[in-house]
């Protein structure tokens, strides 16, 4: 019997508020609903400071938190450097070169990089850096991947060195990392966080590659899912996060992950133009999705774990997912914060075939 507290383990959510106390909600959700990680931003779209102003306040604010759990709390964070940054050189925190200019040096001089963000990381009590994207650069006119440098390049050996040297020095420091996002986002012509995106004419069977390479040397901690429709791996037309042939037949059969599947933000206009977040959530577990993020950042949206968890325990009640299944992702989720705690070595899910 999957309870409602353990359904809690499979979300990732957003919240407003520099300091936390037991009655802020999301100190509620932690202690009363299992939420399982929270997500912080520096900044709302508005320009409002949302979690982050320096080093002294964002670790008293990841003391707080982890101080609301009864179970270790993900506490993860958008940190790819360059222009992708939550803890940014003029709020205190250590300045890193973007992927793009970093694809140009050495494999090493990005370990360099990556050692220093991390330790800075761990000082302030985050433990899950939602880095590095390994997406191919392959598309000059893509709004989101290109435009903001965040690809170590097109060549996906070369991406594969830069986040390896990447993923190793966060694991020095005890920080999970999360490649991104699956399938490959770079070839695509729109940007998900404003609406549908279908990169079908555009994507290239090697952007996969960077993922194989990684997931095969047990250096995949979790994979994010990238909210673009690729009709050559799943005719329906449903994007990745809701496409069980992406996420269970290619990432998870094909491709021997048994790592943490992370949804990118199910409040994305991909997602929510065209659903809404129970019936997305619905979607995203029966696609295989183990952790979902609520960024509440685009938007707010109070009381969303737990309608999350109704969700979830709606699809156990009527048999539309089996219990198994769900265990299965709040096993991996317990995994994952086990290998962050250095009670499980980094790399215990190599593929074995």
């Amino acid at each position: 019997m999957v309870n409602r507290m353990d359904i809690g383990q499979m979300f990732m959510v957003g919240f407003d508020g520099c300091t936390v106390d037991d009655s802020h909600p999301v100190c509620r959700a932690i202690a009363g609903s299992g939420l399982g990680g929270v997500i912080l931003f520096d900044r709302n779209v508005d320009g409002a400071v949302q979690n982050i102003r320096d080093p002294e306040q964002l670790r008293e604010l990841t003391r707080a938190l982890q101080a609301c759990a009864r179970d270790r709390l993900l506490i993860g964070v958008d940190q790819e450097g360059g222009r992708v940054c939550r803890l940014k050189p003029d709020a205190g925190f250590p300045a890193m070169t973007g992927a793009r200019e970093l694809g140009g040096l050495t494999p090493a001089e990005t370990g360099r990089q990556a050692a220093r963000m991390a330790a800075s990381l761990a000082e302030c009590g985050i433990n899950l850096n939602l880095a590095p994207v390994v997406d191919l650069d392959l598309n000059p006119d893509n709004p989101v991947i290109s435009r903001f440098g965040r690809s170590f390049g097109p060549d996906p050996d070369q991406v594969a060195r830069h986040a390896r040297t990447f993923v190793l020095a966060h694991h020095e420091h005890g920080v999970g990392c999360c490649l991104k996002h699956f399938p490959g986002h770079g070839s695509a012509g729109a940007d998900s966080h404003l609406g549908f995106v279908d990169s079908t004419d555009r994507w290239q069977a090697r952007e996969l590659e960077p993922f194989r390479v990684l997931i095969r040397e047990g250096l995949a901690d979790a994979v994010m899912t990238a909210h673009v429709v690729q009709r050559r791996l799943d005719p329906g037309g449903l994007p990745a996060t809701l496409s069980a042939r992406i996420i269970g037949d290619l990432l998870r059969r094909q491709l021997g992950f048994a790592g943490v599947v992370i949804s990118d933000d199910l409040q994305m206009r991909a997602i929510t133009d065209r659903w809404g977040f129970a019936e997305a959530v619905a979607m995203a577990v029966q696609a295989g999705v183990d952790l979902m993020i609520v960024g509440n950042n685009l938007v707010r949206q109070a009381g969303v774990v737990e309608e999350g968890i109704r969700a979830v325990a709606a699809l156990l009640a009527d048999g539309r997912v089996r219990a198994e299944r769900v265990e299965a992702s709040i096993g991996r989720i317990r995994a994952l914060k086990r290998k962050i705690a250095g009670e499980l070595p980094w790399k215990n899910n190599v593929p074995t075939a």
